[in-house]
């Protein structure tokens, strides 16, 4: 995989200032940009595949949102709310010193891209949402909040990488290699072991949001009016048939690829996931 660029930009709240990490990939001059964020617990390296794929003809972006991977952890963990990221992501954006940006946000990242397309004069040009949408399955936020927050401290690598198996199930079939990269991408050496390269205080609000029932934002969706790709996982418990078609016929149309034996969400480690994005952003 080529080797991106690691920098970060200062982002606020009122306990402080924090410095948010990114990486990048490709020319840094190039005006087609493309910002990859990432799920709820993971992290920009998530995109290292996908990134080195597109970098010959995008500037790639990944961002480490706050909480996670080489970002810092805030003081106050009702900061880690969608409204702020997406206020991080404007600053992100500045820094790039682009006119506009495609978007590829999974999960969290996708809501996160969904709240900054719906803005009057939003800088998003295109929005891919993978595995994500305005309705957001209770079962699925349910099962999600059993593990967020509550990984252990792992006393070796590969009992770490048997956890990550274990809760990524949904993401599909992968091989010995991308699970090892995919269990990577979460570990952080500790002085007694590894633990996941997360702030478990990224709990406290998305326990808070977990009600019982299904989280609607059409009125989000409805307002977005650039053009949209939703890639879904075939057998994903978050995003359903009937939302992704009705996604597919309201708001902006979104057109749609489902992904077979893949729940949620993709990981883009697969050509064929890859292929899709890029057929996307070549319209």
């Amino acid at each position: 995989m080529t080797t991106p660029r690691l920098a970060h930009v200062l982002v606020g709240r009122d306990s402080g200032v924090y410095r948010m990490a990114y990486r990048e990939w490709g020319d840094p001059g190039n005006g087609h940009v493309l910002v990859c964020a990432h799920g709820l617990t993971r992290n920009g390296r998530d995109f290292e595949y996908l990134a080195s794929c597109l970098a010959r003809d995008y500037r790639v972006v990944a961002p480490d949102i706050v909480g996670r991977g080489e970002s810092d952890w805030l003081h106050e963990p009702g900061g880690y709310q969608l409204p702020l990221y997406v206020q991080d992501m404007l600053v992100l954006i500045a820094r790039l010193n682009t006119a506009d940006v495609s978007w590829l946000g999974t999960s969290m990242g996708g809501l996160i891209g969904m709240l900054l397309a719906a803005l009057p004069g939003t800088p998003i040009r295109k929005l891919i949402l993978n595995d994500v949408g305005p309705v957001l399955s209770a079962g699925a936020l349910a099962r999600i909040g059993e593990y967020v927050g509550k990984a252990p401290l792992f006393a070796s690598r590969e009992a770490a990488e048997a956890y990550i198996r274990a809760v990524s199930a949904p993401f599909g079939p992968h091989d010995d290699a991308q699970w090892a990269f995919l269990t990577d991408v979460m570990l952080r050496a500790d002085a007694n072991g590894w633990r996941l390269n997360y702030d478990p205080g990224i709990a406290v609000p998305f326990q808070s949001a977990v009600t019982g029932e299904d989280m609607n934002l059409w009125p989000y969706y409805q307002r977005i009016a650039c053009p949209v790709l939703l890639t879904r996982g075939a057998q994903s418990d978050l995003l359903s048939v009937e939302t992704a078609c009705a996604m597919s016929e309201q708001g902006p149309q979104a057109n749609w690829v489902d992904f077979e034996g893949v729940g949620h969400a993709p990981t883009f480690l697969h050509a064929g996931q890859v292929a899709a994005v890029d057929d996307f952003l070549r319209i």
